[in-house]
């Protein structure tokens, strides 16, 4: 990865403003650096000042240090490159913070390996405690993963294990047991609950029917929340990331907000945070904006996010056209067309901010009509409607992003990691407009980046590298997957800063 090499990423601040008051004084001035702004008037710096929790100014060595006071650090870089902080649009903030301490599944290559580590992890923890998370990917292997696999190894422990997409997980004997689920449960609708030939449970179950184990997991505890969000702050801000926009699933537990809030109170955030709760529990954000104002700079109360269809990886992402591996299945939605379009304008009319997860075409255009609409229908504001992924487009929609004014709130790391097996599951016509970065930027949509952390992991100089370079996890395409998708060093720069 040659391209990190040439980035380091100092500043942990949001650049406010080029210049400020000639009366105050600076705590740290950084000097003797190549300073990217993210600013087309002012492209490059070679000094900044900074008070607090705010640069004060931006510009030439002369402007910056008439900021220096007796008590100013200043800080020489010998020329490195700064960018400002990068901003991570997409994080799961505590399934990541709780995840750091859970099993580590994302890398393991065979299913004996697989189970091996649950094996291992599960001799670690009391008898009766749950183990979650894992990160699971298993596309390599012959078939999911089943209970059958680690029965054996967890008979104390109940498992719900998620594949790394969180679109799928992974139960175990124990889990269902707990869980009242056996061979006679209903399929969910929004979801799939996988049967072996003989119609017995294999343990998967699939996005909405994710929530049958999901309500039974007991709630973490005050001490569990406050650690995980301590967890996550530092892994966050050793990668360079000094904002996210945490999005809150509807399976995610009620103490989360609370949790963040008493750091708030604490002074003891060192991630600003925007937060976006369940679309469908919108009344409740806007209700509670209403009575307690929508934050500060640190904290920020300000939208929902929801869920059209699943992902490509769980053949649950909606299609127009069958998967090319399943002639039979094209994917679904997670909720009725009705619901998502009430949900969605009542949140609009609410003045929240509106991001939903679309992945499949269906579910893309779907999501962009019915913008289209209630831009219509709810009148003119500043509204910055968001499609979180947007992965697998129709052509005829990217121009459709500027004129609605429509946020592509996109992952590139998963562009390198699912390239790896995309065109076994879509074949070699729709990977043309996969993860399609260059072509959101040329119709001039906006394109903001993040991680979907835990789904991947929420490190932005491999990000900015997977979409400069397209190369693969397993480096089978050294000159790039789909390489006229490739984007410049600057537009993933912008995609993680200033969009």
């Amino acid at each position: 990865m040659k391209l990190i090499k040439y980035l380091f990423t100092l500043v942990l601040l949001t650049i406010v403003s080029s210049c400020q008051t000639e009366h105050q004084e600076a705590n740290l001035i950084v000097t003797n650096a190549t300073i990217w702004t993210g600013n087309k008037n002012q492209p490059l710096a070679e000094a900044l000042a900074v008070s607090g929790d705010t640069i004060l100014a931006i510009g030439s060595m002369e402007e910056v240090m008439a900021l220096k006071g007796a008590n100013t650090i200043i800080s020489d870089q010998n020329g490195k490159f700064i960018t400002p902080g990068f901003i991570d649009s997409h994080v799961h903030l505590f399934f990541g913070g709780f995840n750091l301490a859970s099993v580590k599944l994302r890398d393991a290559k065979t299913p004996a390996d697989f189970i091996q580590r649950i094996a291992d992890f599960a001799k670690t923890q009391k008898p009766g405690t749950w183990i979650v998370g894992g990160d699971w990917d298993g596309k390599e292997w012959a078939s999911l993963p089943e209970k059958s696999w680690i029965d054996s190894v967890t008979s104390e422990h109940p498992v719900f294990i998620m594949r790394l997409d969180g679109h799928m997980g992974l139960a175990n004997s124990l889990a269902l047991k707990l869980a009242t689920i056996d061979k006679s449960v209903k399929n969910v609708e929004g979801g799939a609950i996988v049967r072996n030939k003989a119609g017995e449970l294999t343990g998967i179950f699939k996005d909405n029917a994710m929530n049958l184990i999901f309500n039974q997991l007991p709630p973490p505890s005050n001490e569990a929340i406050d650690n995980a969000l301590v967890a996550a702050m530092k892994y966050l801000n050793s990668n360079g990331v000094t904002s996210v926009h945490a999005v809150w699933d509807e399976s995610d537990a009620t103490g989360y907000l609370e949790g963040i809030e008493r750091a708030r109170k604490n002074n003891s955030l060192t991630t600003r945070i925007y937060t976006l709760g369940p679309l469908k529990n919108w009344k409740n954000i806007a209700d509670k904006i209403e009575a307690q104002g929508k934050g500060d700079k640190w904290l920020k109360i300000d939208g929902v996010k929801g869920f059209v269809d699943g992902s490509l990886g769980s053949h649950t992402a909606a299609f127009n056209d069958p998967f090319s591996d399943i002639s039979t299945d094209s994917g679904f939605f997670l909720h009725t067309e009705t619901d998502l379009y009430s949900w969605i304008s009542n949140a609009d009319k609410a003045g929240l901010q509106v991001a939903v997860h679309a992945i499949g075409d269906r579910a893309i255009h779907f999501l962009l009509n019915t913008y289209e609409q209630l831009a219509t229908e709810n009148g003119t504001t500043d509204r910055r409607f968001r499609i979180e992924h947007a992965q697998h487009m129709a052509p005829a929609d990217f121009e459709r992003f500027a004129k609605l004014n429509v946020i592509a709130s996109m992952q590139p790391y998963h562009a390198i990691d699912d390239g790896r097996w995309a065109e076994k599951l879509i074949g070699p016509v729709r990977i043309r407009s996969t993860y399609a970065f260059k072509s959101f930027f040329d119709a001039g949509a906006t394109v903001a980046f993040g991680s979907d952390w835990p789904v991947a992991p929420a490190t932005p100089l491999e990000g900015i590298y997977a979409a400069v370079t397209r190369r693969t996890l397993d480096d089978k395409n050294p000159e790039g997957w789909v390489p006229e998708q490739k984007i410049t060093v600057e537009q993933a720069l912008i995609a993680y800063t200033k969009n």
